[in-house]
């Protein structure tokens, strides 16, 4: 197996036989509690969390786009799309076990629907595609997540 498939499937986490997407993204969960909360405390280091998210998905553009190659465009078992996604569900909101729940059945929901624009963004060619309407889909469970926490809804 080359590398770009065995990145793009998360460490062969996407070759799970039932709902691939789903286990990506609860590896990403697993991982995102497993960081120290000091990663989401302060407004710097969330952005920090945001910028190492976003570079990492930039570049595994590239590597989606190989593996792409040999599996076919947008293949299920392509989860780390699902990883980077869940993080931005997670970003600049408390780490608590709510919202990891929370943003976990709201993130897949969102993928799986995927709603304006997130269908749109889908059609990007190559990896961009297959980045981006999850990296939107983190983005409408963390808006959502945002409005439920101010208006004291979840802690």
């Amino acid at each position: 197996m080359n590398f770009s498939i065995f990145y793009s499937t998360l460490f062969r986490v996407g070759y799970f036989p039932k709902a691939p997407g789903t286990a990506g993204t609860i590896v990403a969960a697993l991982v995102y509690w497993l960081l120290p909360n000091s990663f989401f405390e302060s407004i710097n280091s969330n952005f920090v969390v945001l910028g190492c998210v976003l570079v990492l998905s930039f570049f595994s553009v590239f590597f989606i786009s190989k593996a792409e190659e040999k599996l076919g465009h947008d293949n299920g078992k392509i989860v780390i799309d699902e990883f980077f996604g869940y993080f931005i569900s997670v970003v600049f909101l408390p780490k608590t076990l709510t919202i990891l729940i929370i943003s976990f059945v709201l993130f897949r929901i969102f993928d799986i629907f995927k709603p304006e624009p997130v269908n749109m963004l889908q059609k990007l060619p190559a990896g961009w595609g297959v980045m981006a309407d999850d990296l939107m889909a983190g983005v409408y469970a963390n808006l959502v997540l945002q409005v439920l926490v101010i208006l004291n809804f979840i802690k």
